[in-house]
């Protein structure tokens, strides 16, 4: 991991413009190379299921045995895995009934609980908005950002996972395996365009990572700015002459790196990844409606939103809303009831904090004027042309 991020680090510390020309290319990589994958697979793949196949229910894995685990003393059950340590669901002891559910495992339970999977696809648009303040007309192209990327990921996202579907050779096997998708490619195709696929995959994922270095530390260098966290003065910096936040590069790729050292980690990080960043995306959403509906407050206008839903903006506010409230509970169901346990411990950090420090060092965004941002620009310029005189 720390290999891969160092370029993607120092990309985004000294090559601004090639970081912005990076993700402009990651599009066309990330599509022209899903649809090069759909087209091997539905051409020279040998394992072509009928689409009948991609309609079918099949439960691979019970739900009860995905959350139960093997006790100290042999006996295995419902339970909370902490690495090394297994102990007995809490959640399960509460909700009595909940073993026997789990059990028959009905359709609609585990068609939510691998609402998980889905959701995590559809993360990371906010990145739009993180990188704003670089935008040319953000109030406008920010928005379409946000819109294309959840647009165009679902058209053509649903076709290379069509053609990954359609070509699983085994079931179970798939299931099993720690790298479904290659074990389908390296199974259907020769390992020539198999390779072609990895690589594919390869460059996506990697891309992805540039952006969310970007991304990331944007949002880090913002809080700073606003004061929003602990020893902001140490991290609101950009350097004069790179005119990149630099620090906040530096500290969130170590944040990273640190917060994925225990492997048994990732599911949670991935679980807790998905559901505080869709709370992160409808706070505004549901402070947005709330003041439309109450005519309160600030809220989106055709002034200050160019890029508006008219008259469907408050009803599709309210469903964003209920849906992030939905999959909030049914991402800390079991199998994941360790996001539950972690995610009520974060809460009352969160808590802690906001009462302890934050309520009264945070008094919110610093909105900058025009005449402001062009002050700022000037002594940017003039200390970059010191440092060029040096």
């Amino acid at each position: 991991m720390v290999l891969i991020m160092i370029p993607q680090v120092l990309i985004n510390i000294y090559g601004i413009k090639l970081t912005a020309m990076l993700n402009d290319f990651s599009v066309y990589w990330h599509i022209g190379g899903v649809l090069i994958i759909a087209l091997l697979l539905t051409i020279f793949g040998k394992n072509h299921q009928p689409l009948s196949f991609a309609m079918q229910a099949v439960t691979t894995v019970n739900p009860l045995d995905a959350s139960s685990a093997t006790f100290a003393d042999g006996t295995t059950g419902p339970a909370l895995v902490l690495g090394s340590l297994v102990l007995k669901s809490p959640f399960f002891a509460m909700f009595p009934g909940l073993e026997n559910l789990y059990r028959a495992a009905p359709f609609a339970l585990v068609f939510a609980l691998a609402f998980l999977q889905g959701q995590w696809t559809y993360t990371g648009y906010d990145a739009s908005a993180h990188v704003a303040e670089e935008t040319v007309m953000a109030r406008l192209n920010s928005a379409w950002g946000v819109f294309l990327s959840v647009a165009v990921s679902a058209v053509v996202g649903y076709i290379v996972l069509m053609a990954f579907t359609l070509n699983i050779p085994d079931i179970a096997a798939t299931a099993t395996d720690p790298y479904p998708v290659l074990y389908i490619a390296y199974q259907g195709l020769s390992t020539f365009l198999a390779n072609v696929v990895a690589v594919i995959v390869f460059g996506g994922m990697w891309l992805c990572g540039l952006s969310t270095v970007t991304s990331m530390s944007r949002m880090f260098f913002a809080f700073a700015r606003d004061d929003g966290m602990p020893f902001s003065a140490a991290f609101r910096f950009i350097h004069p002459r790179l005119r990149t936040p630099v620090k906040s590069i530096l500290i969130t790729s170590v944040l990273a790196v640190l917060v994925c050292m225990y492997s048994a980690a990732y599911f949670v990080v991935t679980s807790i990844s998905t559901i505080t960043l869709y709370i992160a995306y409808n706070i505004p959403v549901f402070l947005n409606v709330r003041n439309k509906l109450s005519k309160k407050g600030t809220f989106t206008t055709e002034q200050n939103a160019p890029w508006n839903l008219k008259g469907w903006g408050p009803l599709l506010n309210i469903v964003a809303v209920a849906y992030t409230v939905l999959i909030c509970v049914l991402f800390v169901l079991p199998p994941n009831e360790l996001v539950l346990w972690t995610m009520v411990g974060f809460g009352v950090i969160l808590v802690v904090y906001w009462f302890g420090y934050a309520k009264s060092h945070f008094t919110g965004p610093k909105a900058a004027d025009e005449a402001e941002l062009r002050r700022i620009e000037g002594e940017l310029a003039a200390a970059a042309k010191g440092k060029g005189d040096d």
